[in-house]
């Protein structure tokens, strides 16, 4: 029988050369900087849709200087808008979907104690579609495994450090006043990042050490980490949480902060199960936090159901079961089951970061056009707080 400290000498080995192999994968999609570029470019008729005018608004506008033409290639075809132009564009045509000034940021915790519903893709998803649509979002990494600041091109072993993640603010002995020190750019002009790696969990340990006076400490944390979250959310418009998938101190920390709910889950009967007992908890401790003074508001809370299969029949079932179940709350759209998406993820991407298909260019079509619909739904609701409706195309208008 082997021995303790030779077990765990061989699970540190694994360990090691697990985070070894990420640097190499990382390093591998990230050439020749081995940093996370972002090369999408939208052609005039889709950036006049995401836009919501007409294509001889955007070349009246580029005619008389307002906006610069996009580059050409060496064959002397125009290759497209960038991100960066279609922001300055949005602020050039007056179509920048920001919030009003006295409209409070949407702070959506993405969250189900369910592991493999997607929760990671989910979050980083979610952040490119907003920013694709011009809105300033800060996705914030609370969970120590880390998976959403690897897909947004960092590696928590090598790269983060844990001064740099939330730790020095929710700590027992806090360094940090305030987030601002946490934020990193992206790739994304409009997305930024408060990462996380492995040493976040020292905070459990900490509160968990607190002793008799925990309570007190613990109530202390939740109202803090939504202070810090509060304050920083000034300079954006949609913050995306990603919290832990178990009821830790941080995931009720974050669970408290945020003011709108989405719950990924699977179409898979054991997804559905661990749901339900998810929700069922979740209200005890909504309860036993609002007893506590600690207050709790949602400004929406759905269900998303992800990974789906249209072409299996179980799914079409539990999905019938969580519409008799769930009704209004669980979103009509559900995110289909894509190889796109995998594909995607093995490059540490998403679908809004290819700048060509990775299978066949129907299938890569028919994932985005899946997204910005499931996807969409969530934006509609974050507009619906703020009071606002749909932009009318102009295009539509114009062509009746």
């Amino acid at each position: 029988m082997p021995e303790k400290h030779s077990i765990g000498s061989q699970i540190g080995d694994l360990a090691q050369s697990g985070e070894k192999m990420i640097e190499r994968l990382r390093r591998k999609a990230f050439l020749p900087e081995s940093r996370k570029g972002l090369n999408v470019r939208f052609g005039i008729a889709e950036a006049a849709g995401l836009l919501g005018c007409s294509t001889n608004r955007i070349r009246m506008a580029e005619d008389d200087g307002r906006l610069p033409p996009p580059p050409a290639g060496d064959n002397g075809r125009r290759l497209g808008y960038s991100i960066e132009d279609m922001l300055n564009m949005r602020e050039v045509l007056g179509a920048s979907p920001r919030r009003a000034s006295g409209d409070p940021a949407a702070m959506i915790a993405v969250q189900n104690f369910k592991g493999g519903v997607g929760k990671s893709t989910v979050t980083t998803h979610l952040a490119h579609y907003f920013a694709v649509r011009g809105y300033r979002v800060l996705v914030v990494d609370c969970d120590s495994q880390a998976t959403t600041t690897t897909l947004f091109g960092f590696n928590p072993h090598f790269n983060i450090t844990r001064e740099e993640t939330l730790y020095p603010y929710l700590s027992i002995d806090p360094t940090q006043a305030d987030l601002l020190y946490a934020v990193k750019h992206t790739p994304w002009p409009n997305v930024d990042l408060i990462p996380s790696n492995l040493e976040l969990f020292d905070v459990e340990y900490e509160l968990a050490a607190a002793g008799a006076d925990g309570q007190s400490v613990l109530a202390t944390r939740f109202r803090k980490l939504k202070q810090g979250l509060t304050d920083i959310s000034r300079n954006y418009d949609v913050v995306i949480l990603d919290p832990p998938p178990a009821l830790g101190t941080i995931s009720l920390a974050v669970m408290q902060a945020a003011n709108a709910l989405l719950v990924p889950l699977a179409a898979t009967t054991p997804d559905f199960c661990s749901t339900v007992q998810f929700l069922s908890m979740m209200d005890q401790v909504l309860e036993q936090l609002t007893e506590a003074g600690i207050a709790v508001d949602y400004q929406f809370v759905r269900l998303l159901c992800s990974k789906f299969d249209a072409n299996d029949p179980s799914h079409d079932m539990v999905r019938a079961i969580m519409e008799q179940s769930f009704g209004p709350a669980l979103l009509p759209v559900p995110i289909l089951e894509s190889a796109e998406i995998s594909h995607a993820a093995m490059r540490m991407m998403t679908i809004y970061e290819l700048e060509k298909p990775i299978g066949t260019a129907r299938t890569h079509k028919r994932c985005r056009a899946n997204l910005d619909e499931a996807l969409g739904q969530v934006e509609q609701l974050v507009r619906s707080t703020w009071g606002r409706v749909d932009r009318i195309d102009e295009e539509l208008v114009v062509n009746g």
